[in-house]
């Protein structure tokens, strides 16, 4: 199933950087020359991406409200173009998850969209359901019962619950195993929607490496039309601290993107599960580390004690995305007295008054400030 993207956009240089780009990145285009009929496109077809070109501020506003009005296309990923004087954080307001400075170069671009491409295959994967009844035992505090899923998906499942159940009552875990296998699949769990009737939709939480690994390659096999992920991105660490890292990358991934950093060192691999919180295009990102479960928590303390003891070595990083957090802006408006302890993720909760320049100049400021804390490792 190919991807698609909807450009609107009337220059017609930029136009033919962007047809090469996106066709040797195997994307179709289906291009708009004006907000109004990219509007009724949108309500009728689905689009793994939105391209805008923001010359006409007013218009591109129109269409970026348009695609997270369109029940089809909410997931889809959007791409401002924009004069480089223009104000980033008004461009992300209006909705997008990348931004590409004009002039377009055909390099830049191809840059730009490999990331984009890279989250547009995550979202397809994430909303890619299989329909499957399969026996659940749901735990809470209350104790266990037994459901039915009616499909199953990435981030969760959609399953039959009793009218007897209620959300009050404390955390909640789920535990399966996967048809035609003996893979069991055991996380924390949240209600994410829920019907007129006794249907629920089920998000998992903090699913542990080696069940994600089993469940996707069980949905990969019973969903033919869910196309493998792109390739981990190559990235730079520069700041590391127990809460959080800022990576050098030329295609960042936008906010709200839960993403998994993997170290190679010595023939050791090493991960940690994060959020970005903060993104500066064609620069880097700042990601803070997830530490909601005591898998979660282990790995981020493996991955700054092997961070401390690289002398010698050289490791090296890749960043994979796992898809937009639908909760929102991931970091809180106020912070534990931990994270206040933590430079690096203090100066992420101010990024908004820095500028990208003046944000280098304090991560730079910072390390020398906090030599202990601030630990900077290069590829």
């Amino acid at each position: 199933m190919s991807l698609n993207a909807l450009v609107l956009c009337s220059d017609g240089k930029v136009m033919r950087v962007l047809r090469r780009v996106l066709s040797d990145l195997e994307i179709g285009v289906e291009d708009c020359s004006d907000a109004d009929s990219a509007v009724r496109k949108l309500t009728r077809r689905r689009f793994e991406a939105v391209i805008v070109d923001c010359i006409d501020e007013d218009m591109a506003s129109k269409v970026l409200s348009g695609v997270r009005s369109a029940p089809c296309n909410r997931r889809a990923i959007a791409v401002a173009m924009i004069d480089g004087q223009k104000d980033l954080r008004s461009t992300f307001a209006l909705g997008a998850h990348f931004v590409l400075y004009k002039p377009i170069s055909f390099e830049r671009a191809r840059s730009s969209f490999r990331a984009a491409r890279a989250l547009m295959k995550c979202e397809r994967r994430r909303n890619a359901r299989v329909t499957v009844e399969i026996p659940v035992v749901l735990s809470t505090e209350r104790g266990q019962q037994q459901i039915v899923t009616s499909d199953i998906s990435e981030g969760g499942m959609a399953a039959r619950l009793p009218r007897r159940y209620d959300q009050k009552q404390g955390p909640a875990r789920v535990k399966f195993t996967l048809p035609g296998t003996e893979d069991v699949v055991e996380c924390a769990a949240e209600v994410a929607w829920k019907s007129a009737g006794s249907q629920t939709g089920i998000r998992f939480v903090g699913l542990p490496y080696v069940h994600r690994d089993h469940l996707k390659s069980w949905l990969t096999r019973h969903a033919p039309e869910i196309e493998q992920n792109d390739p981990p991105v190559p990235c730079r660490l520069t700041d590391v601290s127990p809460g959080g890292c800022y990576l050098k990358m030329a295609a960042p991934f936008p906010a709200r993107t839960r993403v998994v950093l993997v170290m190679h060192m010595a023939e050791r691999r090493f991960l940690v599960d994060g959020v970005v919180v903060v993104m500066h295009p064609e620069v880097g990102m700042g990601v803070e580390f997830l530490r909601t479960t005591n898998e979660q928590l282990e790995h981020v303390k493996k991955f700054v004690q092997a961070l401390r003891k690289t002398s010698g070595t050289t490791p090296e990083f890749v960043v994979e995305p796992e898809g937009i957090d639908d909760a929102g802006d991931s970091s809180s408006e106020s912070m534990s007295p931990w994270e206040m302890e933590d430079p690096l993720l203090a100066l992420f909760q101010r990024s908004a008054e820095f500028t990208t320049e003046s944000f280098q100049d304090e991560l730079r400021r910072q390390r020398a400030s906090y030599p202990g804390k601030a630990h900077a490792a290069s590829v």
